[in-house]
């Protein structure tokens, strides 16, 4: 099942409005679905997507979604309408883990995320 970017929108709209008000401290940008399909780089030719990003910059402090990299995981693996809620709420809380550990000079999940991303290298090589 494949969901429209709307469709996705409105889940991701209603599981972000069901978060703590304390999570979105200091995240000036707030949170995007972006239609993009994003590949990951750290491994061409791999069907390895970037599902979100915790962002920190010049613009701020803001979450980005990419509506293409969930869709392509759809396809492949022929989700549910209950998969897409349990992907897209997984990955929001991710990139909040990443937005509050950033708040408090920590850095676990960075590392953790690295770790697992060394780990997918050596299983494709």
């Amino acid at each position: 099942m494949i969901l429209t970017f709307d469709e996705t929108g409105a889940i991701l709209d209603e599981l972000a409005d069901s978060l703590p008000p304390d999570f979105y401290r200091e995240l000036n940008g707030g949170v995007s679905l972006l239609p993009e399909e994003l590949p990951d780089p750290a491994f061409p030719g791999e069907a390895l997507y970037i599902l979100g990003e915790y962002c920190h910059d010049q613009m701020g402090r803001y979450i980005n979604l990419y509506y293409g990299s969930f869709a392509a995981l759809a396809r492949a693996e022929g989700w549910t309408q209950e998969d897409w809620e349990e992907e897209l709420y997984t990955t929001l809380l991710h990139e909040f883990t990443h937005h509050l550990e950033g708040l408090a000079g920590e850095n676990g999940l960075d590392r953790k995320d690295a770790a697992l991303l060394e780990e997918l290298r050596g299983q494709l090589s």
